[in-house]
Protein backbone atom coordinates (compact mmCIF):
# COMPACT_ATOMS: atom_id res chain seq x y z
CA UNK A 1 0.00 0.00 0.00
CA UNK A 2 1.09 3.62 -0.53
CA UNK A 3 1.92 5.81 2.04
CA UNK A 4 -0.68 8.57 1.42
CA UNK A 5 -3.35 5.78 0.90
CA UNK A 6 -2.76 4.64 4.55
CA UNK A 7 -2.59 8.32 5.66
CA UNK A 8 -5.87 8.75 4.03
CA UNK A 9 -7.18 5.76 5.44
CA UNK A 10 -6.40 6.44 8.96
CA UNK A 11 -7.39 10.07 8.56
CA UNK A 12 -10.78 8.98 7.78
CA UNK A 13 -10.93 6.69 10.64
CA UNK A 14 -10.18 9.11 13.14
CA UNK A 15 -13.02 11.26 11.61
CA UNK A 16 -15.77 8.60 11.56
CA UNK A 17 -14.21 8.33 15.70
CA UNK A 18 -14.01 12.27 16.55
CA UNK A 19 -17.56 12.17 14.96
CA UNK A 20 -18.47 9.41 17.00
CA UNK A 21 -17.30 11.19 20.30
CA UNK A 22 -19.33 14.25 19.31
CA UNK A 23 -22.42 12.46 19.23
CA UNK A 24 -21.70 10.48 22.66
CA UNK A 25 -20.37 13.92 24.21
CA UNK A 26 -23.53 15.35 22.50
CA UNK A 27 -21.91 17.77 20.31
CA UNK A 28 -22.68 16.69 16.55
CA UNK A 29 -21.74 20.41 15.29
CA UNK A 30 -17.98 20.32 16.47
CA UNK A 31 -16.81 18.13 14.51
CA UNK A 32 -18.28 19.28 10.76
CA UNK A 33 -14.52 20.91 9.96
CA UNK A 34 -13.47 18.15 8.37
CA UNK A 35 -14.90 17.06 5.84
CA UNK A 36 -13.58 15.30 2.09
CA UNK A 37 -16.27 15.91 0.28
CA UNK A 38 -17.82 19.06 -1.35
CA UNK A 39 -20.51 21.35 -1.25
CA UNK A 40 -22.66 21.69 1.66
CA UNK A 41 -22.90 18.52 4.37
CA UNK A 42 -25.82 16.38 4.57
CA UNK A 43 -28.48 17.54 7.23
CA UNK A 44 -27.07 21.09 7.21
CA UNK A 45 -29.55 24.13 8.75
CA UNK A 46 -29.01 26.34 5.68
CA UNK A 47 -29.95 23.45 2.86
CA UNK A 48 -33.85 24.28 3.50
CA UNK A 49 -33.48 28.15 3.87
CA UNK A 50 -31.69 27.80 0.02
CA UNK A 51 -33.87 25.93 -1.91
CA UNK A 52 -37.67 28.08 -1.36
CA UNK A 53 -35.61 31.21 -2.25
CA UNK A 54 -34.40 29.67 -5.71
CA UNK A 55 -37.83 29.16 -6.34
CA UNK A 56 -39.78 31.73 -5.03
CA UNK A 57 -38.98 34.05 -7.14
CA UNK A 58 -39.77 32.39 -10.54
CA UNK A 59 -39.81 34.97 -13.38
CA UNK A 60 -42.48 34.76 -16.25
CA UNK A 61 -42.56 35.69 -19.76
CA UNK A 62 -45.11 38.05 -21.06
CA UNK A 63 -46.71 37.09 -24.48
CA UNK A 64 -44.92 40.11 -26.17
CA UNK A 65 -41.95 39.22 -25.14
CA UNK A 66 -41.93 36.02 -26.00
CA UNK A 67 -42.95 37.01 -29.55
CA UNK A 68 -40.46 39.93 -29.60
CA UNK A 69 -37.74 36.99 -28.69
CA UNK A 70 -39.58 34.21 -30.95
CA UNK A 71 -39.00 36.98 -33.79
CA UNK A 72 -35.70 38.05 -33.27
CA UNK A 73 -34.41 34.00 -33.53
CA UNK A 74 -36.53 33.37 -36.88
CA UNK A 75 -34.22 36.91 -37.92
CA UNK A 76 -31.27 35.61 -36.72
CA UNK A 77 -31.55 32.19 -38.21
CA UNK A 78 -32.67 33.30 -41.86
CA UNK A 79 -29.68 35.60 -41.50
CA UNK A 80 -27.52 32.72 -41.33
CA UNK A 81 -29.20 30.33 -43.96
CA UNK A 82 -28.74 33.60 -46.17
CA UNK A 83 -24.54 33.63 -45.51
CA UNK A 84 -24.31 29.66 -45.69
CA UNK A 85 -26.69 28.07 -47.89
CA UNK A 86 -25.78 24.56 -48.28
CA UNK A 87 -28.33 22.92 -50.00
Amino acid sequence: MEVSRIIAEIDAQILKLQQARALLAGTPAAVTTQRNGRGRPKGSKNAANAAPSATARKRKLSPEGRKRIADAMKKRWADRRKQNPKG
